[in-house]
């Protein structure tokens, strides 16, 4: 039974991520560009929704990488390769994977219905109404395809000055963010030495 209502979640997650790239393609006139960044966008907002209104932390984790996938499909639509590589090289296979080890090593895998945060959830609704009315100004204000072929030209001339002349700095920058992580099992290992050892038991 449950394997049914998972199945039907996924229709109709399929059928709101899928309905206004349709609407844009036959009843907007666009062309499949802008329908595949409708459907990207419209992903994203869905993924985001989800990491901030679900209970579950391992879900919420998983609608992020969903969310970092979907920016990473913007990214490529707006002529921009290099940087959706690097959003799925960092966030996706890195930051995603490193916040979801580390939400399965705690004990408390879901939250209580009264989160921290949600007693500022009047100003935060401000601020993203503001931001809104922001990004509202910036799209309807951008010549896109301009903007594009602008991005696609700093995403050449970018991999080009990362990948030839500064290539030593760049993989420096690699060891010492592997090194950091080292650094960091290092010190969660430091739980097993004596004194300076919290116990992660529930009292019986």
């Amino acid at each position: 039974m449950r394997a049914w209502l998972y199945l039907l979640a996924a229709a109709v997650a399929i059928g709101i991520v899928t309905t206004p790239a349709i609407i844009v393609f036959i009843f907007g006139g666009q062309n499949v560009d802008d329908s595949l960044l409708t459907a990207f966008a419209t992903l994203l907002l869905m993924a985001g929704l989800a990491v901030v209104s679900m209970r579950d932390i391992i879900r919420c984790g998983l609608a992020m990488i969903i969310c970092f996938i979907a920016l990473a499909g913007i990214y490529v639509q707006l002529g921009a390769p290099l940087v959706a590589a690097a959003q799925v090289i960092v966030y996706i296979g890195a930051i995603s994977v490193l916040v979801l080890f580390a939400i399965m090593l705690t004990q408390t895998k879901s939250g209580s219905s009264q989160l921290t945060f949600q007693t500022q959830a009047r100003w935060a609704g401000v601020a993203a109404a503001i931001l809104a009315l922001l990004i509202a100004v910036a799209v309807f204000g951008t010549d896109w395809p301009d903007a594009a072929a602008r991005a696609n030209v700093a995403t050449e001339a970018l991999a080009r000055l990362l990948f030839a002349d500064y290539v030593l700095p760049f993989e420096v920058v690699s060891v010492l963010l592997l090194a950091a992580v080292i650094g960091g099992v290092f010190l969660a290992k430091r739980e097993d030495e004596p004194g300076g050892r919290v116990s992660a038991e529930k009292p019986h």
